[in-house]
């Protein structure tokens, strides 16, 4: 099976993750495909295939060379799809040589694909894209990188002349929900450092993530019948949506890009009585996280001030940003850097305006920068990929593993 069609077999498996059921894998889906995916390393001959109750599976590429001085070198790609938009049936297609104009995804529901309104697709006239049909997300997000890893393992194993180190690969659920590496067995892993396949488009290469929290903050108020309510009820949902507004107005993701953080209300649910807001909060600069927690639980505090007892804020923290770990150890950046020279493809080193579960796992002590899979406008319908970004994809992770061995 080629690079291509491993793909278009993976995004057939719904995969949604969701953050409510409070399991792992957070939905049976994720399983299903794991359980495909181990039948398929079996069949390729890797060694050391693992498949925990918790959905994390790894295996090994065992080492051909004699040297003993090689480190074991990792690539990791998560099995879930985003509970955004319905990974159900998906319906994958191969737009073949695009012309530079609109593609119809869905004739019947007028769903159109157009560079007026993404414009990076222009970047890729003339090449073949895989496209939805509009009514689901595609699932490049991250089975591309699934599909890439497998189909360089495959190819390292039926070129035995390539000479190469031991290599991990593993493949692991809920990355979408924030909870891909928290039952990671890095031990287990066994890898010196290790690449997630999981960014966007061609040449992406990121060692800087977002700072990352969750903030819930719940307003308790007072019902009474309106025809009565003066100066005794006290609608939640009202002061939901003052401090809601006390935050910067343009610190939000529509308004900033680059190193810019910003406070994303993610969802409201209320009724006079009882309203939760939850928030995202994002930064790189640790000092400026930890600012933004502070400002939230300042502005509850002047709501209380208001109207006493009625906000309470709970922050979790999510992830840090994963530069403080890759620093000490920046040669893994300079070989991705010269497998995607010596593939063709040029380096874009830049943040990840996101999270990554190499975030986590470099923090778990396994420094994981990110490399790109193809994929642009995860998440939803628009979503598509270049196939040859795809290839160009597999060829890195080759090339990575022979210079891991050459040096």
């Amino acid at each position: 099976m080629n690079l291509v069609d491993r793909f278009l077999s993976y995004v057939k498996f719904d995969t949604q993750s969701d953050e409510l059921t409070n399991m792992t894998p957070s939905t049976p889906g994720q399983m299903i495909f794991a359980k495909h995916l181990k039948k398929e390393l079996e069949a390729i001959g890797l060694s050391d295939i693992t498949l925990d109750d918790n959905g994390y599976l790894m295996a090994t590429l065992p080492a051909n060379t004699t040297r003993a001085d090689v480190p074991t070198v990792g690539f990791i790609a998560h099995l879930d799809t985003s509970p955004d938009m319905s990974g159900h049936h998906v319906s994958p297609r191969i737009v073949e040589n695009y012309d530079g104009g609109d593609i119809v995804l869905n004739d019947k529901d007028g769903i159109t694909l157009s560079p007026r309104e993404f414009p990076e697709l222009l970047h890729y006239q003339g090449q073949p894209l895989i496209v939805t049909d509009g009514t689901t997300l595609l699932g490049a997000d991250d089975k591309a990188g699934v599909a890439e890893i497998i189909s360089a393992i495959a190819y390292l194993k039926e070129h035995p002349e390539i000479e190469h180190g031991k290599v991990r690969i593993a493949f692991n659920p809920d990355e979408e929900i924030g909870k891909g590496a928290h039952k990671f067995d890095v031990p287990h892993f066994g890898a010196d450092f290790a690449y997630t396949m999981d960014g966007g488009e061609i040449g992406e290469l990121e060692y800087e993530n977002f700072n990352a929290a969750m903030a819930r903050v719940t307003f308790k108020g007072r019902n009474v019948h309106p025809g009565y309510a003066k100066h005794k009820m006290i609608n939640s949902m009202r002061i939901a949506n003052q401090f809601v507004i006390m935050l910067p107005r343009w610190e939000t993701p529509e308004h900033t890009e680059d190193y810019e953080g910003f406070y994303h209300l993610v969802g409201m649910d209320g009724t006079v009585e009882l309203t939760t807001l939850t928030y995202i909060i994002r930064d790189h600069d640790r000092d400026r996280f930890e600012r933004r927690k502070k400002e939230m639980e300042h502005l509850g505090r002047k709501i209380n001030h208001e109207y006493p007892g009625c906000c309470s804020l709970e922050i979790n923290d999510q992830y840090y940003n994963m530069r403080e770990k890759i620093e000490p150890v920046m040669h893994i950046i300079d070989i991705a850097q010269e497998a995607m020279r010596r593939a063709d493809v040029t380096p874009k080193v830049q943040p990840i305006r996101g999270g990554t579960d190499g975030a986590q796992l470099s923090f778990k002590g396994l420094p994981c920068p990110n490399i790109f899979a193809g994929g642009l406008n995860f998440h939803g319908r628009y979503e598509f990929v270049p196939i040859p970004s795809m290839e160009k994809a597999m060829q890195v992770i080759i090339e990575i593993i022979k210079l891991v061995a050459q040096r």
